[in-house]
Protein backbone atom coordinates (compact mmCIF):
# COMPACT_ATOMS: atom_id res chain seq x y z
CA UNK A 1 0.00 0.00 0.00
CA UNK A 2 1.54 3.37 -0.95
CA UNK A 3 2.36 5.84 1.78
CA UNK A 4 -0.21 8.52 2.46
CA UNK A 5 0.81 12.07 1.68
CA UNK A 6 -0.69 15.54 1.89
CA UNK A 7 -4.32 15.80 2.99
CA UNK A 8 -4.69 12.03 3.45
CA UNK A 9 -1.74 11.87 5.83
CA UNK A 10 -3.06 14.82 7.85
CA UNK A 11 -6.49 13.20 8.07
CA UNK A 12 -5.02 9.97 9.41
CA UNK A 13 -3.00 11.81 12.06
CA UNK A 14 -6.09 13.72 13.14
CA UNK A 15 -7.91 10.46 13.87
CA UNK A 16 -5.47 9.88 16.73
CA UNK A 17 -4.56 6.51 18.24
CA UNK A 18 -6.45 3.78 20.03
CA UNK A 19 -5.54 3.05 23.67
CA UNK A 20 -3.08 0.22 24.17
CA UNK A 21 -1.01 -1.43 26.90
CA UNK A 22 -1.38 -0.10 30.44
CA UNK A 23 -3.78 2.58 29.24
CA UNK A 24 -6.09 -0.09 27.81
CA UNK A 25 -5.86 -2.13 31.00
CA UNK A 26 -7.03 0.87 33.04
CA UNK A 27 -9.95 1.25 30.66
CA UNK A 28 -10.97 -2.40 31.08
CA UNK A 29 -10.89 -2.00 34.87
CA UNK A 30 -13.37 0.89 34.79
CA UNK A 31 -16.91 0.24 36.07
CA UNK A 32 -18.12 2.10 32.99
CA UNK A 33 -16.53 -0.38 30.55
CA UNK A 34 -18.88 -3.13 29.34
CA UNK A 35 -16.32 -5.19 27.43
CA UNK A 36 -16.95 -3.46 24.11
CA UNK A 37 -16.94 0.23 25.00
CA UNK A 38 -17.80 2.80 27.62
CA UNK A 39 -21.46 3.27 28.47
CA UNK A 40 -23.58 5.89 30.18
CA UNK A 41 -25.09 5.05 33.52
CA UNK A 42 -28.46 5.71 31.88
CA UNK A 43 -28.95 5.05 28.14
CA UNK A 44 -29.49 7.99 25.80
CA UNK A 45 -33.20 7.43 26.08
CA UNK A 46 -35.58 7.67 23.09
CA UNK A 47 -38.25 8.43 25.66
CA UNK A 48 -36.78 11.88 26.16
CA UNK A 49 -36.94 12.73 22.46
CA UNK A 50 -39.70 14.84 20.97
CA UNK A 51 -41.96 12.30 19.22
CA UNK A 52 -43.00 14.97 16.70
CA UNK A 53 -39.45 15.90 15.79
CA UNK A 54 -37.96 14.71 12.53
CA UNK A 55 -34.31 13.84 12.14
CA UNK A 56 -32.44 16.55 10.20
CA UNK A 57 -31.53 15.66 6.65
CA UNK A 58 -27.96 14.99 5.55
CA UNK A 59 -28.04 18.12 3.38
CA UNK A 60 -29.16 20.24 6.35
CA UNK A 61 -26.30 18.94 8.47
CA UNK A 62 -23.65 19.18 5.76
CA UNK A 63 -24.76 22.41 4.09
CA UNK A 64 -26.35 24.16 7.06
CA UNK A 65 -29.97 25.20 7.43
CA UNK A 66 -31.05 28.82 7.05
CA UNK A 67 -29.81 31.02 9.89
CA UNK A 68 -27.32 28.55 11.35
CA UNK A 69 -24.42 30.89 10.56
CA UNK A 70 -24.39 34.62 11.45
CA UNK A 71 -24.35 37.17 8.63
CA UNK A 72 -21.35 38.96 10.13
CA UNK A 73 -18.72 38.52 12.78
CA UNK A 74 -19.75 38.37 16.40
CA UNK A 75 -18.38 41.20 18.56
CA UNK A 76 -15.28 40.22 20.47
CA UNK A 77 -12.76 41.81 22.81
CA UNK A 78 -9.00 41.60 23.21
CA UNK A 79 -8.47 39.80 26.54
CA UNK A 80 -4.75 40.53 26.82
CA UNK A 81 -5.13 43.80 28.83
CA UNK A 82 -7.40 42.09 31.35
CA UNK A 83 -5.10 39.09 31.67
CA UNK A 84 -2.20 41.40 32.57
CA UNK A 85 -3.76 41.84 36.03
CA UNK A 86 -4.93 39.19 38.47
CA UNK A 87 -8.69 38.98 39.11
CA UNK A 88 -9.67 40.80 42.29
CA UNK A 89 -11.98 37.98 43.38
CA UNK A 90 -9.49 35.20 42.59
CA UNK A 91 -11.73 33.68 39.91
CA UNK A 92 -12.16 34.88 36.33
CA UNK A 93 -13.31 33.27 33.07
CA UNK A 94 -12.73 34.28 29.46
CA UNK A 95 -14.84 32.57 26.80
CA UNK A 96 -12.69 32.06 23.70
CA UNK A 97 -15.28 30.30 21.53
CA UNK A 98 -17.31 27.08 21.58
CA UNK A 99 -16.23 25.17 24.72
CA UNK A 100 -12.83 26.84 25.06
CA UNK A 101 -12.54 28.93 28.22
CA UNK A 102 -9.49 30.33 29.98
CA UNK A 103 -10.08 30.06 33.72
CA UNK A 104 -8.00 31.99 36.21
CA UNK A 105 -8.30 30.44 39.64
CA UNK A 106 -6.06 31.20 42.62
CA UNK A 107 -3.34 32.59 40.36
CA UNK A 108 -3.34 29.59 37.99
CA UNK A 109 -4.61 29.45 34.41
CA UNK A 110 -6.65 26.47 33.23
CA UNK A 111 -7.65 26.04 29.57
CA UNK A 112 -10.73 23.93 28.75
CA UNK A 113 -11.26 21.93 25.52
CA UNK A 114 -8.93 24.15 23.44
CA UNK A 115 -9.96 24.42 19.77
CA UNK A 116 -8.38 26.95 17.38
CA UNK A 117 -8.72 24.91 14.16
CA UNK A 118 -10.92 26.06 11.24
CA UNK A 119 -13.07 22.93 11.02
CA UNK A 120 -14.55 20.48 13.49
CA UNK A 121 -13.37 17.67 11.24
CA UNK A 122 -10.37 15.47 10.45
CA UNK A 123 -10.09 17.36 7.15
CA UNK A 124 -9.20 20.97 6.45
CA UNK A 125 -11.37 20.77 3.31
CA UNK A 126 -14.63 19.25 4.56
CA UNK A 127 -16.76 19.33 7.69
CA UNK A 128 -18.33 22.05 9.85
CA UNK A 129 -16.38 25.24 9.30
CA UNK A 130 -15.64 27.75 12.00
CA UNK A 131 -17.67 30.94 11.42
CA UNK A 132 -16.09 32.95 14.25
CA UNK A 133 -12.34 33.31 14.90
CA UNK A 134 -10.94 33.03 18.40
CA UNK A 135 -10.49 36.50 19.92
CA UNK A 136 -6.79 35.87 20.50
CA UNK A 137 -4.24 33.75 18.60
CA UNK A 138 -3.18 30.54 20.29
CA UNK A 139 0.44 31.66 20.47
CA UNK A 140 -0.60 34.90 22.24
CA UNK A 141 -2.02 33.10 25.28
CA UNK A 142 -0.36 33.86 28.61
CA UNK A 143 1.46 30.96 30.33
CA UNK A 144 -0.97 28.09 30.90
CA UNK A 145 -0.74 25.91 34.01
CA UNK A 146 -3.17 23.17 33.02
CA UNK A 147 -5.16 21.98 29.98
CA UNK A 148 -8.31 19.91 30.53
CA UNK A 149 -10.04 17.91 27.77
CA UNK A 150 -13.49 16.48 28.44
CA UNK A 151 -13.72 13.95 25.57
CA UNK A 152 -12.38 13.16 22.13
CA UNK A 153 -14.91 14.65 19.67
CA UNK A 154 -13.42 16.96 17.06
CA UNK A 155 -15.01 20.13 18.37
CA UNK A 156 -13.37 19.50 21.77
CA UNK A 157 -10.11 17.74 20.91
CA UNK A 158 -8.43 19.53 18.01
CA UNK A 159 -5.32 18.03 16.40
CA UNK A 160 -3.52 21.23 15.29
CA UNK A 161 -4.25 22.98 18.59
CA UNK A 162 -2.89 20.07 20.63
CA UNK A 163 0.18 19.93 18.40
CA UNK A 164 0.91 23.54 19.33
CA UNK A 165 0.18 23.10 23.04
CA UNK A 166 2.35 19.95 23.15
CA UNK A 167 5.38 22.21 22.75
CA UNK A 168 4.64 23.81 26.10
CA UNK A 169 5.60 22.37 29.47
CA UNK A 170 1.99 22.04 30.60
CA UNK A 171 0.10 19.04 32.02
CA UNK A 172 -3.08 17.69 30.42
CA UNK A 173 -5.95 16.18 32.40
CA UNK A 174 -8.51 14.21 30.43
CA UNK A 175 -10.86 11.22 30.46
CA UNK A 176 -9.76 7.58 30.33
CA UNK A 177 -8.25 6.64 26.98
CA UNK A 178 -8.06 10.14 25.49
CA UNK A 179 -4.38 10.29 26.44
CA UNK A 180 -3.62 7.96 23.52
CA UNK A 181 -4.54 10.76 21.11
CA UNK A 182 -2.53 13.33 23.06
CA UNK A 183 0.56 11.14 23.15
CA UNK A 184 0.28 10.42 19.41
CA UNK A 185 0.29 14.17 18.77
CA UNK A 186 3.41 14.91 20.76
CA UNK A 187 2.37 15.34 24.39
CA UNK A 188 4.88 13.46 26.58
CA UNK A 189 3.16 10.64 28.52
CA UNK A 190 4.44 11.97 31.85
CA UNK A 191 2.40 15.14 31.25
CA UNK A 192 -0.86 13.25 30.66
CA UNK A 193 -3.27 12.38 33.47
CA UNK A 194 -6.33 10.28 32.63
CA UNK A 195 -9.25 10.15 35.06
CA UNK A 196 -12.21 7.88 35.53
CA UNK A 197 -15.35 9.38 37.04
CA UNK A 198 -14.85 10.55 40.63
CA UNK A 199 -11.07 10.38 40.40
CA UNK A 200 -9.15 13.55 41.34
CA UNK A 201 -5.87 15.08 40.23
CA UNK A 202 -4.08 17.77 42.24
CA UNK A 203 -1.89 20.17 40.31
CA UNK A 204 1.64 19.95 41.82
CA UNK A 205 2.70 22.75 44.17
CA UNK A 206 -0.85 24.09 44.35
CA UNK A 207 -4.18 23.50 46.06
CA UNK A 208 -6.09 23.31 42.76
CA UNK A 209 -7.73 19.96 41.99
CA UNK A 210 -9.58 18.53 39.00
CA UNK A 211 -12.21 15.83 39.49
CA UNK A 212 -13.79 13.91 36.62
CA UNK A 213 -17.53 13.47 37.07
CA UNK A 214 -20.39 11.87 35.12
CA UNK A 215 -21.80 13.18 31.87
CA UNK A 216 -24.28 11.67 29.40
CA UNK A 217 -22.68 11.46 25.98
CA UNK A 218 -20.49 9.24 23.77
CA UNK A 219 -17.08 9.34 22.07
CA UNK A 220 -15.26 8.52 18.85
CA UNK A 221 -13.17 10.06 16.06
CA UNK A 222 -13.69 7.46 13.30
CA UNK A 223 -16.11 4.73 12.28
CA UNK A 224 -14.42 2.00 14.31
CA UNK A 225 -13.73 3.60 17.71
CA UNK A 226 -17.22 4.43 19.01
CA UNK A 227 -17.08 4.79 22.82
CA UNK A 228 -13.48 3.52 23.00
CA UNK A 229 -12.63 6.46 25.29
CA UNK A 230 -14.52 7.98 28.20
CA UNK A 231 -16.39 11.30 28.30
CA UNK A 232 -16.57 13.38 31.49
CA UNK A 233 -17.63 16.57 33.10
CA UNK A 234 -14.89 18.21 35.15
CA UNK A 235 -14.91 20.02 38.50
CA UNK A 236 -12.03 22.41 39.13
CA UNK A 237 -11.68 23.44 42.74
CA UNK A 238 -9.43 25.48 45.02
CA UNK A 239 -9.86 26.27 48.72
CA UNK A 240 -11.80 29.44 47.81
CA UNK A 241 -13.48 28.71 44.48
CA UNK A 242 -15.12 25.93 42.49
CA UNK A 243 -15.93 25.67 38.77
CA UNK A 244 -18.00 23.05 36.97
CA UNK A 245 -17.44 22.32 33.26
CA UNK A 246 -20.00 20.07 31.59
CA UNK A 247 -18.08 19.04 28.49
CA UNK A 248 -20.82 17.54 26.31
CA UNK A 249 -23.81 15.99 28.05
CA UNK A 250 -27.50 15.42 28.05
CA UNK A 251 -29.65 16.00 31.10
CA UNK A 252 -28.99 13.34 33.74
CA UNK A 253 -29.97 13.01 37.39
CA UNK A 254 -26.31 12.27 38.10
CA UNK A 255 -25.93 16.04 38.34
CA UNK A 256 -27.69 15.82 41.69
CA UNK A 257 -25.06 13.34 42.86
CA UNK A 258 -22.30 15.63 41.59
CA UNK A 259 -23.65 18.41 43.82
CA UNK A 260 -23.86 16.05 46.80
CA UNK A 261 -20.34 14.70 46.39
CA UNK A 262 -18.46 17.76 45.15
CA UNK A 263 -20.35 20.66 46.73
CA UNK A 264 -21.65 23.87 45.21
CA UNK A 265 -19.95 25.83 42.44
CA UNK A 266 -19.22 29.54 42.01
CA UNK A 267 -19.22 29.15 38.22
CA UNK A 268 -21.09 26.54 36.17
CA UNK A 269 -20.14 26.22 32.48
CA UNK A 270 -22.83 24.26 30.65
CA UNK A 271 -23.25 23.44 26.97
CA UNK A 272 -26.30 25.10 25.39
CA UNK A 273 -25.81 24.74 21.60
CA UNK A 274 -25.73 22.06 18.89
CA UNK A 275 -28.86 20.28 20.10
CA UNK A 276 -31.90 18.83 18.34
CA UNK A 277 -35.18 17.49 19.76
CA UNK A 278 -34.81 14.26 17.75
CA UNK A 279 -31.38 13.43 19.16
CA UNK A 280 -32.38 12.41 22.66
CA UNK A 281 -30.56 13.44 25.80
CA UNK A 282 -26.97 13.62 24.56
CA UNK A 283 -26.86 17.44 24.53
CA UNK A 284 -28.46 19.84 26.97
CA UNK A 285 -29.71 22.81 25.02
CA UNK A 286 -30.72 25.95 26.95
CA UNK A 287 -33.84 24.58 28.68
CA UNK A 288 -32.11 21.50 30.05
CA UNK A 289 -29.04 23.56 30.94
CA UNK A 290 -31.21 25.50 33.38
CA UNK A 291 -32.55 22.23 34.80
CA UNK A 292 -28.98 20.95 35.15
CA UNK A 293 -28.02 24.18 36.93
CA UNK A 294 -30.80 23.58 39.44
CA UNK A 295 -29.64 19.99 40.05
CA UNK A 296 -26.12 21.28 40.66
CA UNK A 297 -27.36 23.68 43.32
CA UNK A 298 -27.07 26.90 41.33
CA UNK A 299 -24.13 29.23 40.77
CA UNK A 300 -23.35 31.69 38.00
CA UNK A 301 -24.08 30.06 34.62
CA UNK A 302 -21.68 30.66 31.72
CA UNK A 303 -23.07 29.05 28.53
CA UNK A 304 -20.59 27.33 26.20
CA UNK A 305 -20.73 25.14 23.07
CA UNK A 306 -22.26 27.83 20.85
CA UNK A 307 -21.28 30.85 18.74
CA UNK A 308 -18.44 29.20 16.80
CA UNK A 309 -19.53 26.20 14.71
CA UNK A 310 -22.81 25.24 13.05
CA UNK A 311 -23.36 21.70 14.35
CA UNK A 312 -27.17 21.50 14.33
CA UNK A 313 -30.13 22.99 12.46
CA UNK A 314 -31.22 25.65 14.97
CA UNK A 315 -30.40 29.33 14.41
CA UNK A 316 -26.92 30.20 15.63
CA UNK A 317 -28.32 32.68 18.22
CA UNK A 318 -31.26 30.55 19.41
CA UNK A 319 -29.46 28.97 22.42
CA UNK A 320 -28.53 32.39 23.79
CA UNK A 321 -31.99 33.86 23.16
CA UNK A 322 -33.83 30.99 24.85
CA UNK A 323 -31.40 30.87 27.76
CA UNK A 324 -31.72 34.59 28.44
CA UNK A 325 -35.53 34.56 28.24
CA UNK A 326 -36.03 31.44 30.37
CA UNK A 327 -33.21 32.29 32.76
CA UNK A 328 -34.83 35.61 33.62
CA UNK A 329 -38.11 33.86 34.45
CA UNK A 330 -36.37 31.28 36.63
CA UNK A 331 -34.15 33.78 38.42
CA UNK A 332 -30.93 32.15 37.16
CA UNK A 333 -27.74 34.18 37.47
CA UNK A 334 -26.39 34.28 33.92
CA UNK A 335 -22.91 35.29 32.81
CA UNK A 336 -22.97 35.79 29.02
CA UNK A 337 -19.86 37.74 28.01
CA UNK A 338 -18.69 38.65 24.55
CA UNK A 339 -15.93 36.52 23.12
CA UNK A 340 -12.68 37.52 24.79
CA UNK A 341 -14.40 39.43 27.58
CA UNK A 342 -12.81 38.45 30.90
CA UNK A 343 -15.49 38.26 33.62
CA UNK A 344 -15.42 37.57 37.33
CA UNK A 345 -18.58 35.73 38.41
CA UNK A 346 -18.53 37.55 41.74
CA UNK A 347 -18.72 40.91 39.95
CA UNK A 348 -20.87 39.97 36.93
CA UNK A 349 -23.51 42.54 35.93
CA UNK A 350 -26.85 42.15 34.18
CA UNK A 351 -26.62 40.42 30.80
CA UNK A 352 -26.52 42.57 27.69
CA UNK A 353 -27.88 40.58 24.68
CA UNK A 354 -24.97 41.65 22.48
CA UNK A 355 -25.63 38.88 19.92
CA UNK A 356 -29.06 40.18 18.90
CA UNK A 357 -27.76 42.91 16.62
CA UNK A 358 -25.25 40.84 14.64
CA UNK A 359 -27.48 39.75 11.75
CA UNK A 360 -29.27 43.11 11.53
CA UNK A 361 -26.05 45.12 11.43
CA UNK A 362 -24.49 42.82 8.84
CA UNK A 363 -27.59 43.00 6.65
CA UNK A 364 -27.65 46.80 6.83
CA UNK A 365 -24.01 47.06 5.81
CA UNK A 366 -24.28 44.15 3.34
CA UNK A 367 -21.21 42.57 4.89
CA UNK A 368 -20.56 38.93 5.49
CA UNK A 369 -18.16 37.48 7.99
CA UNK A 370 -14.63 37.21 6.55
CA UNK A 371 -12.77 33.93 6.71
CA UNK A 372 -11.48 33.41 10.27
CA UNK A 373 -7.77 33.63 10.97
CA UNK A 374 -6.77 30.19 12.23
CA UNK A 375 -3.80 27.85 12.38
CA UNK A 376 -2.45 27.24 8.87
CA UNK A 377 -2.32 23.43 9.18
CA UNK A 378 -5.60 23.05 11.06
CA UNK A 379 -7.95 20.19 10.56
CA UNK A 380 -10.47 18.97 12.89
CA UNK A 381 -15.36 16.75 12.27
CA UNK A 382 -17.47 16.29 15.17
CA UNK A 383 -19.16 12.95 15.35
CA UNK A 384 -21.61 14.44 17.84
Amino acid sequence: MPALTGEGERNMKSFGKKPQGARLERIKASPRWDGKGFRNLHPISPGLRDPQAKMPSISELLCGAEGTVPRGLLPSMDPLPAWANAPASGLRATWLGHSTVLLEIEGLRVLTDPVWGPRASPSRLFGPKRFQPAPVPLRALPPIDLVVVSHDHYDHLDYPTIRELARLDVPFVTSLGVGAHLEAWGVPPERIVELDWWETYQLPDSEVTVTAAPSQHFSGRSLDDRNATLWSSLAIRSPRHAVFFSGDTGLTDEYREIAQRLGKFDLVMLEVGAYHPAWGDMHLGPENALKALELLGGGALLPVHWGTFSLATHAWHQPADVLLDLGAKMGARLVMPRLGEAVEPAHANDVEPWWRGVDTSARASKRRAPAPQVLPDAMSWPLD
